[in-house]
């Protein structure tokens, strides 16, 4: 059987004036911030598509994407490849002591006798692994908590993720962090076992839905003010004008009390909104 030839492709990199078009273009549309040292990663991520549209330089790439019918065609396929998504089941597993023992019972004592669910915003969802993580800890409160109901929204820039996160699906590797109490409540094991592979039960998954959203965007389009917000670890890839930005739209975003969870790398410095830290890199709205 013959194999495609690409012995010709890549041979030239990707020009220090390209990069600056791609770099530029990734801090105004998503926030990301990629100096020069990121070039080569970008160079890598970018290989897959220029042999996928059949392109043979960088510079072709470039030129394409920033037609219209690239804007239109190629944009989303281009976010998917350099937008990193690391994420973990209870990652800074603190947070989700800190979400059950004190940030809702008091949001739930404050409300008394009025139940409404208590919403929950997984802003840089990827995969999903922290929305279902949320949605296991917030289950077992429900169990001793008669009354108290949630629902969580997950959201990333990201369509491929986004996918993955829908299906709830998982191999063995990634719920080493998941209690084996809740793995053996929450998660269904593929009748194929060779698969090796995991799945959140539908109670689960009915807890949680997913859309697409840009963190750029002005109007985030949501049907309700939230309760509670995690956006941890994605802060670290924004400069500090954007963060600023960033934080005072979630501000506006959060009720009176509301909770904000930030990545434990991530402090909010000279913080003239109304949150005050009463965690770590876990703020509420005052």
């Amino acid at each position: 059987m013959a194999t495609a030839d690409f012995s010709n492709y890549f041979k030239e990199q990707l020009t220090v004036n390209d990069f600056h078009r791609l770099s530029s273009f990734i801090q105004n549309r998503i926030g990301i911030k990629m100096p020069e040292a990121k070039k080569g990663m970008i160079e890598g991520r970018l290989r897959k598509r220029l042999r996928i549209l059949n392109l043979k330089t960088y510079r072709d790439y470039c030129n394409y994407l920033f037609t219209p019918e690239g804007m239109d065609q190629e944009l989303q396929s281009f976010i998917d490849v350099i937008t990193t998504n690391k994420t973990d089941f209870f990652r800074e597993p603190d947070h989700f002591d800190f979400l059950i023992q004190k940030a809702v019972p008091s949001l739930v004592r404050e409300r008394k006798n009025i139940h409404p669910p208590i919403r929950v915003w997984s802003a840089a969802s990827s995969s999903g692994n922290e929305a279902y993580t949320i949605a296991m800890v917030l289950s077992e409160f429900a169990e001793n908590n008669p009354g108290f109901d949630f629902s969580i929204l997950g959201t990333d820039i990201s369509s491929d993720v986004l996918q993955e996160a829908g299906l709830a699906i998982y191999p063995d590797f990634e719920i080493a962090p998941i209690p084996i109490d809740l793995r053996t409540k929450y998660l269904l094991r593929s009748k194929d076992r060779k698969k090796n592979m995991v799945r959140i039960c539908p109670q689960l998954r009915s807890k949680v839905r997913f859309r697409r959203l840009n963190l750029m965007d002005q109007d985030y389009k949501l049907r309700q003010p939230m309760d509670i917000i995690f956006l941890r670890n994605v802060m670290i890839y924004f400069d500090k004008k954007t963060q600023e930005e960033l934080i005072s739209r979630l501000f506006q975003c959060l009720i009176k009390g509301g909770y904000l969870f930030v990545g434990h790398s991530e402090v909010l410095h000279d913080c003239r909104l109304g949150l005050k830290n009463v965690a770590p890199a876990v703020y509420r709205k005052i």
